[in-house]
């Protein structure tokens, strides 16, 4: 069984190499906490969950709030972990 934070780096190379969403693209596309916020928001759904970040893909985010609660923890775990690389970049 993988430990958590393997299956959170496995969870940010995934977004990485399948999805591109590198250190770049995360500077010029999360400007205003949009990571921080998603990351919230997978972990404390509310109201507003139902709408994505600024400039996210609506039907991706769908995708990604629709997962089981442990996807989600994994996933705003490499959230965080994204949100750290752009802060240090």
């Amino acid at each position: 069984m993988k430990t958590g934070i393997e299956l959170i780096n496995r969870e940010r190379i995934e977004q990485i190499e399948k999805h591109q969403m590198t250190i770049s693209k995360d500077i010029l596309n999360n400007p205003n906490g949009e990571l921080m916020t998603a990351a919230r928001l997978l972990l404390y759904p509310d109201a507003t969950a139902s709408e994505p970040p600024n400039n996210w893909d609506k039907i991706i985010w769908n995708r990604m709030r629709n997962k089981t609660v442990r996807q989600r923890l994994i996933i705003a775990g490499a959230l965080i972990a994204a949100e750290l690389d752009r802060l240090q970049s």
